[in-house]
């Protein structure tokens, strides 16, 4: 059974003193009304959230947030503007957007408040931003996810044109393009085709290509 009292102490910001008005107030609730009572509101969660990612870097701030949406059941893999649920909003490129885990296997959707169009350069700040998450687009949009790309052995196929970028051909087939000029990089890729992942590794784009 759901121990609500403790889920309130530990997520919600509530502290030894609510007990007896947590009981009292929890007590004829649902368990779904009970979640969202004890459920931090957006502003709180986002100011958290920035204050770790500020103090301890990218990785905390988002184990922060998974942890929290596996407690309190925030996943959403059709999240919104609306705010029926919190998530974690973001400045991509001047824009609006947020993002919020779908699942436990700490799979995200990001996702714009407009209908932006979605550039290579948005998707290269957004690993900028999580630099330990691969960042690809589906049919529905914007994910990200911890996805290894193995890079052992790995051969170079770098042009000899190439002045600020590296090309490598990994296990797969995979084309791994990193570059510290993003439209080096972008025009490299224009002649390979798959499923793209963006990444960031200190100031070097990163682009995977997989067929």
């Amino acid at each position: 059974m759901t121990n609500y009292i403790d889920l309130a102490l530990k997520y919600g910001g509530f502290t030894s003193l609510d007990k007896v008005y947590l009981e009292n107030v929890l007590a004829p609730l649902s368990d779904a009304q009970k979640l969202t009572f004890i459920t931090p509101p957006p502003s709180v969660i986002n100011a958290y959230f920035a204050e770790i990612y500020q103090k301890q870097g990218a990785e905390a701030a988002t184990d922060y947030f998974l942890d929290l949406s596996k407690a309190l059941n925030l996943f959403n893999d059709q999240p919104t503007f609306d705010e029926h649920h919190p998530f974690i909003r973001l400045n991509l490129t001047g824009k609006s957007f947020g993002f919020a885990f779908e699942n436990d296997k700490e799979e995200a959707r990001v996702f714009a408040e407009l209908d932006e169009k979605i550039t290579p350069a948005v998707l290269f700040e957004l690993a900028q931003v999580f630099p330990q998450y691969k960042i690809y687009q589906d049919n529905r949009g914007i994910k990200m996810s911890r996805i290894d790309m193995d890079e052992k052995n790995a051969k170079d196929i770098t042009p000899e044109t190439s002045l600020l970028s590296h090309v490598s051909q990994l296990k797969g087939g995979i084309i791994k393009i990193s570059s510290f000029n993003q439209d080096e990089l972008l025009d490299l890729a224009s002649h390979y085709k798959g499923q793209k992942y963006f990444a960031s590794q200190g100031r070097e784009a990163i682009l995977y290509i997989k067929n």
